[in-house]
Formats: C-alpha cells, structure tokens, sequence
C-alpha cells in the first residue's frame, strides 16, 4: 500500500509538472516584421507605464497597466487617448510584463470595446532599443507599405510572386526579428506599383533594393 502511495504521488507530480511545462510554453508567435505589426494593429503609441492592477477576471485574471501616453502613431479613428493597456496576467497566455516607470515603451495592440489589449505576439518595446529607420518607419514610412506584402523566406531558394512583395530574408541568418531587415528596412510601394525594399537614413543616404535581394 505504501508503495501504491508513493507511485501515485509520483504520477500526480509528473502530471503537474507536465502542466506547468504546458502552461509556461502555452505562447508561441509567428516571427513578424515590424511593419507588419505597425499595418495589423488598431493602436500604435508611445508610453511610459506608471502603474498596475490585477483585476480578478478569468482563471488567471487581467493585468491593466495605466499608461501616460507621449505619442500616438495611429488609431486616433478608434482612441482618442489611452490610458489603460489590457494584456493577460498570465505569460503562458501571452500576457506582457511592463516595468512600472522606467522607460518609455512603443506599444501596439488592439481595440475591443473601447479598450486597448495587447499581448506578446504584438510588438511591445523599449523605446530606446528601437533602430532609428524604425522610429522613422512608425512615424509614417511603414504606413506607406500597409498595402505591400512581406513575405518570409524560411529556407532557399525563394522567390517573389507579385509585384507587391518584398522578400523577408532575416530569418535565414537571424532567426526574424531583430534582424537587418526588420532594423533597417520598410518594404514601400513605389510610383510604378511594386512594392521594394526601402532605407532611407539622410539624404546622403538613401538606397532602394530589388524586392528580391535584401
């Protein structure tokens, strides 16, 4: 009897185990570029996260973060002003963890109901860890490609086609974000129609390549 004692408390740690392992690996995200994340979001903003609250809805509740926002880049049709960031407590469930006053953070999301819920398959980051030709690509270059198409390449050889896609290559050598692409890059459509691949850094400096050679 002891021994069936002893086997069962081991199967119930197994189990437990494999739950937590389950819930811990519960969130996976398919690799986005950041213009892709700026085109499918309803909100883009920049903010500084001044607190939180637990608010005890669901098996592991919301957590609502109050945000004093510096900037928004887009969904002034849907928001006039945000003040609170909904995402899951929960990391498992793709809930994101913002520190409370420190840093001013880029934030995408979207609106249901009003309110703003954000998650970690959005693109959330630290504002200062942002390229420069990504800061100027939220200002207003990627809103010039939202009807261009990125498309990824995972293995070679590969091959656009349509006019309006830009050949994502990052992931062979960087494994996606943050990869040359994704820091430097906005695929644009340009006056003949074709989508292409865009840096534009000063005036000394601009440089467009072919949609399939990044």
């Amino acid at each position: 009897r002891q021994m069936h004692s002893v086997y069962l408390v081991s199967l119930l740690f197994i189990f437990s185990t494999l739950h937590v392992n389950q819930l811990t690996e519960g969130c996976s995200c398919a690799l986005t570029h950041p213009q892709d994340a700026f085109c499918n979001s309803d909100i883009v903003i920049r903010a500084k996260v001044v607190g939180k609250k637990l608010l005890r809805d669901g098996p592991f509740g919301t957590m609502r973060y109050t945000v004093k926002q510096m900037k928004m880049y887009k969904g002034f049709e849907k928001v006039q002003h945000v003040q609170h960031i909904y995402t899951d407590a929960s990391e498992s469930l793709c809930g994101v963890k913002f520190d409370i006053n420190k840093y001013q953070y880029l934030i995408t999301g979207r609106v249901y109901d009003g309110k703003v819920y954000t998650g970690l398959c959005n693109l959330n980051e630290r504002w200062e860890r942002l390229s420069l030709a990504q800061k100027k690509g939220i200002n207003h270059r990627y809103q010039l490609g939202c009807n261009c198409r990125i498309k990824p390449c995972h293995y070679l050889p590969c091959f656009v086609t349509s006019k309006n896609e830009c050949l994502w290559t990052d992931m062979l050598s960087h494994f996606g974000y943050p990869g040359y692409q994704s820091r430097h890059y906005a695929c644009i459509q340009q006056k003949e129609g074709y989508c292409s691949w865009y840096r534009g850094m000063t005036t000394r400096d601009k440089t467009t390549i072919n949609a399939t050679d990044p």
